[in-house]
C-alpha cells in the first residue's frame, strides 16, 4: 500500500464542524472521515488535512484534531507518519464499490420520488426509512432465505 502517495498535495478532504449538532467536535471529524471513505471522496494513501491546517480552518483546539486522528487510526482507518501527516489506511466495514453504490443510490431516489408522490414529506420519508432500517437488524426484513 502506498501510503504517501499525497504527502505533498493537499488533501481531498475539508473540515466543516456543526455546533448545534451536540455531537463532540472530536466525533464530527472521525464522522466526517468516515463518510468520506463511504462516499469514495477519500482512498486508501490519501493524506488527511495536516493538524495545523485543521486549527487553522476551523479555530479548533490541536489535541481536538489529535484526538480525531488517534480515534481514526484505533479503527484502523488512519495511520500517522511522523513529520508526513496521517494518511488513509483502509475502508469501513460496509463499503461498497462505486458502481453498486451508485444504482443503489438510484433505486433510494426512485422511492423516495415514489413515497413523494404518495405524500410524505422528507421527515414522513425518514420515519419510514428508519423504522424499516430497525427492522433489517432486528431481523424482520421480511427476505426468506
Amino acid at each position: 500500500m502506498e501510503l504517501d502517495k499525497g504527502a505533498d498535495q493537499p488533501s481531498p478532504i475539508e473540515f466543516r464542524l456543526d455546533p448545534a449538532s451536540g455531537v463532540p467536535t472530536y466525533l464530527q471529524l472521525v464522522q466526517q472521515v468516515e463518510q468520506a471513505l463511504r462516499m469514495g471522496w477519500l482512498a486508501e494513501g490519501d493524506r488527511l488535512p495536516r493538524v495545523r491546517e485543521v486549527v487553522a480552518g476551523l479555530a479548533i483546539n490541536p489535541n481536538t484534531v489529535l484526538k480525531a486522528y488517534r480515534e481514526l487510526e484505533h479503527r484502523g482507518l488512519a495511520v500517522g507518519r511522523r513529520g508526513q501527516g496521517t494518511f488513509v489506511r483502509g475502508l469501513p466495514a460496509g463499503v461498497v464499490p462505486l458502481r453498486e453504490r451508485a444504482a443503489l443510490r438510484r433505486g433510494l431516489l426512485d422511492w423516495m420520488c415514489s413515497a413523494r408522490v404518495a405524500g410524505l414529506d422528507e421527515g414522513g420519508m425518514v420515519a419510514v426509512f428508519e423504522d424499516a432500517l430497525r427492522d433489517l437488524r432486528e431481523g424482520r426484513d421480511g427476505v426468506v432465505a
